[in-house]
């Protein structure tokens, strides 16, 4: 992007974009699913990091200089925080959701960039373009797609499911409502921005068979250990859902828990 001495932001998105792509030979990729920035050379100096894991941040990760973590989180708990695995190595966590400055924004992303670039692109930078304030911010929906209107509507049966199992309960993983048997997870749900999934172990056995149906996916992460994906984001057969949750809570659960199922299990509730 060519340096401007004033940029119009549209939404944070491109807000996010606009401050970090003027830099000279600024570029984006997408790494574990957030958009990343770096210079030539590949050194990265910022992410964008919204709802990561659950923390309900929309967020700029910085590669600052030494010192800077430990000075901008005391002096400024609401704007600043120690991002994860970054954060040991001096990163700085930056909530854009919390009123700051986007002049100020501005400014440490090209310090971020000013430290890992080479001099001769430092030397290229000029002035720190003028940016407003995004126009909209986001939705809580947007922030946390497990949020929307669809999913709490999906959630509530599913839960009622799970939660009829022996000694099932709900509990929370990298962000993502799950249900466990003991400490054994047997089911989840997830959003990835385009597709409402819910998961369930099968085998690896099963798995083929069942990505005949486009439905079906085998996800990431899991996916070898026999985990399938279903996209419930048109629709949902809750007899099929409620079969697909059994045979997985039956793969983890202990013998004293299978033995309290009840026989036949109740039929699941249309939403």
């Amino acid at each position: 992007m060519a340096r401007a001495e004033s940029i119009l932001a549209r939404d944070i998105h491109q807000a996010v974009r606009e401050v970090c792509l003027w830099l000279p030979e600024a570029e984006e990729f997408l790494s574990h699913g957030s958009p990343n920035f770096r210079v030539r050379g590949g050194k990265t100096f910022a992410t964008y990091a919204v709802n990561h894991h659950g923390d309900g941040r929309v967020a700029l990760w910085l590669n600052v200089m030494p010192g800077a973590q430990e000075h901008y989180v005391d002096a400024q708990p609401r704007h600043f925080f120690v991002p994860p695995y970054v954060g040991p190595r001096g990163w700085l966590g930056v909530r854009l959701d919390q009123g700051i400055a986007w002049k100020q924004v501005a400014q440490q992303v090209r310090e971020a960039y000013e430290k890992v670039a080479p001099a001769a692109l430092r030397s290229r930078i000029g002035n720190t373009p003028r940016l407003k304030a995004p126009d909209k911010i986001l939705s809580a929906s947007e922030i946390d797609p497990m949020q929307s209107p669809r999913a709490l509507a999906l959630l509530e049966p599913f839960r009622k499911i799970c939660l009829a199992l022996p000694e099932a309960h709900e509990t929370s993983q990298f962000g993502h409502p799950v249900w466990q048997a003991g400490k054994k997870t047997f089911a989840l749900a997830r959003h990835d921005g385009k597709r409402l999934t819910l998961n369930f172990w099968v085998g690896v056995d099963k798995q083929g068979l069942l990505t005949m149906d486009a439905r079906y996916t085998v996800p990431p992460y899991m996916g070898h250990n026999g985990w399938i994906s279903l996209d419930v984001s048109a629709g949902c057969d809750w007899a099929e859902v409620q079969a697909l949750t059994l045979q997985s809570y039956r793969h983890f659960a202990l013998q004293r828990m299978l033995l309290l199922l009840p026989r036949p299990l109740p039929a699941p509730r249309r939403p």
